[in-house]
Parts: C-alpha cells; sequence; structure tokens
C-alpha cells in the first residue's frame, strides 16, 4: 500500500482515564470513562472518537461514490453508533457498530445499493470487516 497520509496521536495517564494529543496538537484532550462502564462520564472516550471517525469516513466514501455514479445528494447524513462489551467468551472486549445513514429523495433501492458500495471502500469499513459486527441502517425519508 502506498501511504498518503499517517496520523499520529500519544496517550498518556491511564487509558480510558488518561489524555489524548495529535501531533500537530488539534486534538488534546483528557479522556473519561463512561458511566456505563464504572467511570464518571462527562467527557470523550475512545468509542466517541471511533465512531466520529467512522461517521466522517463513510460520510466521504459515500459521497465519492455518489459523484461517480453521478447521484446528486442532498442533507444526507451518516451517523455512527460504537457499542463496547465483553466478548463471547468473556475475556476482552469487543466492538460493535451500526452505521445510520439517512439519504433523502433517493428511492430505498439505490440508497441501499450506494451504502453498500460506500461500505466496500470506505477505510474503516475494511479494516472492521471480519472483525467487528457493522448493521448498515439506511432510512430514505
Amino acid at each position: 500500500m502506498d501511504i498518503l497520509y499517517t496520523a499520529s496521536a500519544l496517550s498518556t495517564g491511564e487509558g480510558r482515564s488518561g489524555h489524548v494529543r495529535t501531533s500537530d496538537g488539534s486534538l488534546d484532550t483528557d479522556l473519561f470513562p463512561p458511566q456505563e462502564m464504572g467511570g464518571p462520564g462527562g467527557g470523550l472516550n475512545p468509542e466517541m472518537l471511533f465512531a466520529a471517525g467512522y461517521a466522517a469516513c463513510f460520510h466521504s466514501a459515500m459521497l465519492g461514490i455518489s459523484k461517480q455514479r453521478g447521484v446528486t445528494l442532498a442533507d444526507e447524513s451518516v451517523t455512527a453508533e460504537v457499542g463496547i462489551g465483553r466478548n463471547e467468551s468473556g475475556v476482552g472486549f469487543g466492538l460493535a457498530v451500526t452505521l445510520r445513514v439517512e439519504l433523502p429523495g433517493l428511492s430505498q433501492q439505490d440508497a441501499d445499493a450506494l451504502v453498500a458500495a460506500a461500505h466496500e471502500v470506505c477505510p474503516y469499513s475494511n479494516a472492521t470487516r471480519g472483525n467487528v459486527d457493522v448493521t448498515l441502517d439506511v432510512t430514505v425519508g
């Protein structure tokens, strides 16, 4: 693979209760485990950061596919929901993702096809495929 860009972030402190900072300083924040996992909540956590990245990346992939296909999108959105829980083995944790895609103005068939194609090219989708359960929820209303 020919690398076009490399992002770098440093984690210090106590992991989920620590601090993260990107190499360029554009993200520089403390992390707070959610209340559901015994933490104080009220701040960013790794699942939120992953959800934001996946939503933005998938949205870009979808826009690229729509442009290739000559499909005009308006008021489209992508929401990524990232859940964390114990693996079925009870050892360690795993993630599950639901991508909620809204594509007003398209037929359900066209919207489903566009989202499926974006799921094939999105780097996050490719990284999670076979490792993370990803559900695609597509609405056109």
